[in-house]
């Protein structure tokens, strides 16, 4: 594991985080992890609609997958064409 992502965190705090991960099951750590991925496309499309107050949810929405995805394989799936263009 990275110690560097725990520099900021005492050992006792990082065994109780360790001790909670491990008593929420392999279902409580997916249901966290789908959670926080879904909470950061909902952040990605607020950056969106605020850069592009003028755009529809489908743009957005399509903008946000590019935005997740990468301009390559975007462009594969849809055109070279980016959303709002």
């Amino acid at each position: 594991m990275d110690r560097g992502m725990f520099d900021d965190t005492t050992s006792e705090a990082r065994a109780v985080h360790n001790r909670v991960l491990r008593s929420l099951g392999m279902e409580g750590r997916m249901a966290m992890t789908f959670e926080l991925s879904d909470n950061m496309r909902a952040t990605v499309a607020d950056g969106v609609r605020h850069r592009h107050p003028e755009w529809d949810e489908t743009t957005v929405e399509r903008e946000v997958l590019r935005l997740m995805i990468g301009d390559e394989l975007f462009g594969e799936v849809f055109g070279k064409d980016r959303p709002g263009r």
